[in-house]
C-alpha cells in the first residue's frame, strides 16, 4: 500500500507485499529477472577496472550475489569471501591512500534488481558504522570501492569530532549505465532498488546504519525504513528527523564564522577590510560550487548575514532553477551560473573572500589549490582533497582551510540520536551552533586551527589527528576492553564473516 510522505506516495510493505524483480534493460524499461543459470567454471577474480556491469554479470554468472571484504587485522588487509573478489580485495589492501584498515566491505546483487550495492565499514571502535548511502554512476569498480573507503574515514572523523559515539561506514549504489540514464528516476524501480538496499543493511545487523546522501531522496530513505530498522533521517511522518541539510547549511556557515574570527586574531589579512574580529560574514563575498540542497540552505544563511555577494554554480539546470526560485537575486546579491562537468573555475574567483566546495569531492587538487584567491575555503562537500597525503599542503599562507568532516557534521548530528525521541529547537543539535560549548562547530575548527599552528602542520593533518585519536576511543558501554578488538560493531563483523555471504538474501 502506499502512504503519502513529504507529498509523496512512499511503498509500504507488508509480509504479504511480494516486490517484482527488476533488470535494467537499456533504453527500453524494465524486464522481470530471469533466473541465471550457475556456472560450475572455477570463477575468474574480476578486476578492480572492469565495470560495475561487468562485476554484476559475473556475480550473477557464478550465482555469488554476495561477496564481502574483511580485514584480517594480524597481516593488515582484506580477505575476499570468494575467490570472485580476490583481485578486488588485493586492490583496496593496496590503495595505501584511501585504505586505513578498514574493517569491512560488503557487497550484493539486489534481490529484485539485481542493482550493485555495498557498505563499507571503516572503523566501529566509537559505535557502529554511520554514513549515508548514495546512488552515483560509477565507471568502474576500483571507483566504486574507492568512494566507499574514502567517505566511510571520513564520517569516522567526522562523528569523532563531533562528540558522537558512533563509528564510520558509508553506502553506496551503482546507479544505471548510459543507456538506461531515465529508469533509475522511474518510482516503480526506485521502490525496489530502496526496498533491496534497506534489506541488505538488516542483514548486516546493525554493524552499519545508513540514511540518506547524493542522489538519494526523503521518500527513498522513507522506502528504505519500511526493510531495515538500521537507518536515520527517516521522515517526521513515521518518527525522524527528516531531511537535515537546513542544519548542514547553517553549520558550514558557523564553520566560515570561526575561520573569520580566527583569521582576524591571527591577523592573516591585515591588509583587508570589512573583516570582523566577532567574525561577522556582513560585506563578504562568497563563490559556491554547487546548488544542491545544502548549498540552497547555507545561502539563505549568507544572506540573513549579510553578505554582499554568492556566487552560485552547478551542473544542473535543475539545480539552479530551484535555488533561484527560493533565493531570488536578494536585490542582485545572487548570481547564477551554469557550468559544464568538470569546470571548478568558481573556486578560483578571484573577487572573492570565502569558497565554498558543496558538490562533490576531489575538487580542491594540484591544479585548483595553487590557483585559488579567497581567503577562506569551507564547504559542505564530502573528500574536497582529491589527496589528503598532498593536496592539504599546497594552500598558501594566508589561506584557511577548514577541512570538510569539521564543517558538515550537522547532516549526520541531525539525526544521530533518532532513537532517543525528537524535540522542537532540539538542545542536543543546537549546541553545535554555539560558541561556548566545548564540541561545538566554532569551537572545534578555533582548536583545529590552532592545533595546525602550534604544530606546524596544515589544517587537514591538525583535523585527521585529532579526530583519529577520538576515532580510537571506545564506546562506553559496546566498546569492549580496552586495549582488545572486540567491540561490538567488530564482533558483529567477525559473526557475518563465516557465511553472510552465502545466506539467502530478502
Amino acid at each position: 500500500y502506499q502512504r503519502r510522505v513529504h507529498g509523496a506516495f512512499v511503498l509500504h510493505m507488508q509480509a504479504s507485499v511480494v516486490l517484482p524483480r527488476f533488470v535494467l534493460c537499456g533504453r527500453r524499461g524494465f524486464a522481470s529477472a530471469t533466473k541465471s543459470t550457475k556456472s560450475t567454471s572455477k570463477p575468474n577474480p574480476v578486476a578492480a577496472t572492469a565495470t560495475p556491469a561487468a562485476l554484476i554479470a559475473a556475480m550473477v554468472q557464478h550465482d555469488t550475489p554476495r561477496g564481502s571484504l574483511i580485514l584480517d587485522p594480524k597481516s593488515g588487509v582484506m580477505v575476499p569471501s570468494h575467490p570472485l573478489f580476490e583481485q578486488l580485495a588485493e586492490a583496496v589492501s593496496s590503495n595505501t591512500r584511501d585504505f586505513l584498515r578498514h574493517e569491512a566491505v560488503f557487497l550484493q546483487l539486489g534481490l529484485r534488481t539485481n542493482a550493485l550495492m555495498a557498505a563499507t565499514v571503516h572503523k566501529t571502535v566509537r559505535g557502529q558504522a554511520a554514513g549515508g548511502v548514495r546512488l552515483w554512476p560509477y565507471a568502474t569498480v576500483a571507483d566504486f570501492l574507492t568512494d566507499g573507503l574514502r567517505l566511510s574515514v571520513g564520517m569516522s572523523r567526522k562523528n569523532a569530532l563531533a562528540g558522537l559515539w558512533w563509528g564510520g561506514g558509508k553506502g553506496v549504489i551503482a546507479r544505471p549505465a548510459a543507456g538506461a540514464h531515465a529508469d533509475y528516476l522511474h518510482p516503480a524501480f526506485r521502490a525496489a532498488l530502496f526496498a533491496d538496499y534497506g534489506a541488505f543493511i538488516s542483514s548486516l545487523r546493525g554493524c552499519y546504519v545508513t540514511a540518506g546522501d547524493a542522489g538519494v531522496n526523503p521518500p527513498d530513505v522513507a522506502t528504505v525504513f519500511q526493510t531495515t530498522r538500521h537507518t536515520t533521517c527517516i521522515p517526521p511522518a513515521v518518527g525522524g528527523s527528516g531531511d537535515p541539510s537546513v542544519a548542514t547549511g547553517l553549520g558550514v556557515v558557523c564553520a566560515m564564522e570561526a575561520a573569520v574570527a580566527y583569521g582576524v586574531a591571527e591577523r592573516l589579512w591585515p591588509s583587508a577590510r570589512g573583516l570582523s574580529a566577532d567574525g561577522s560574514l556582513a560585506g563578504l563575498r562568497v563563490a559556491v560550487q554547487g546548488a544542491g540542497n545544502v548549498a540552497r540552505h547555507m545561502a539563505k544563511n549568507l544572506l540573513e548575514r549579510h553578505v554582499a555577494k554568492i556566487v552560485l554554480t552547478d551542473i544542473s539546470d535543475a539545480a539552479l532553477a530551484r535555488a533561484q526560485s527560493e533565493l531570488g537575486s536578494a536585490d542582485g546579491k545572487v548570481e547564477y551560473r551554469k557550468v559544464s562537468i568538470g569546470d571548478d573555475s568558481v573556486l578560483l574567483e578571484r573577487d572573492v573572500d570565502i569558497v565554498s566546495p558543496c558538490a562533490l569531492g576531489g575538487t580542491l587538487n594540484h591544479k585548483t589549490i595553487p590557483k585559488i584567491k579567497a581567503k577562506i575555503v569551507c564547504g559542505a562537500a564530502n573528500n574536497q582533497l582529491l589527496d589528503d597525503a598532498t593536496d592539504d599542503k599546497r594552500f598558501g599562507a594566508a589561506t584557511l582551510y577548514v577541512p570538510d568532516f569539521v564543517a558538515n557534521r550537522m547532516g549526520i548530528v541531525n539525526c544521530a540520536n533518532e532513537q532517543y525521541g525528537t524535540l522542537r529547537h532540539d538542545p542536543a543539535v543546537q549546541r553545535h551552533f554555539t560558541r561556548d560549548w566545548e564540541n561545538s562547530i566554532f569551537i572545534k575548527t578555533h582548536e583545529v586551527l590552532r592545533f595546525a599552528k602550534a604544530h606546524n602542520v596544515s589544517s587537514a593533518q591538525a583535523a585527521r589527528t585529532l579526530a583519529d585519536e577520538l576515532c580510537n576511543q571506545p564506546h562506553p558501554i559496546w566498546g569492549g576492553a580496552k586495549g582488545q578488538a572486540q567491540h561490538r560493531g567488530w564482533s558483529i563483523i567477525q559473526d557475518l564473516r563465516p557465511d553472510w555471504h552465502t545466506s539467502p538474501r530478502n
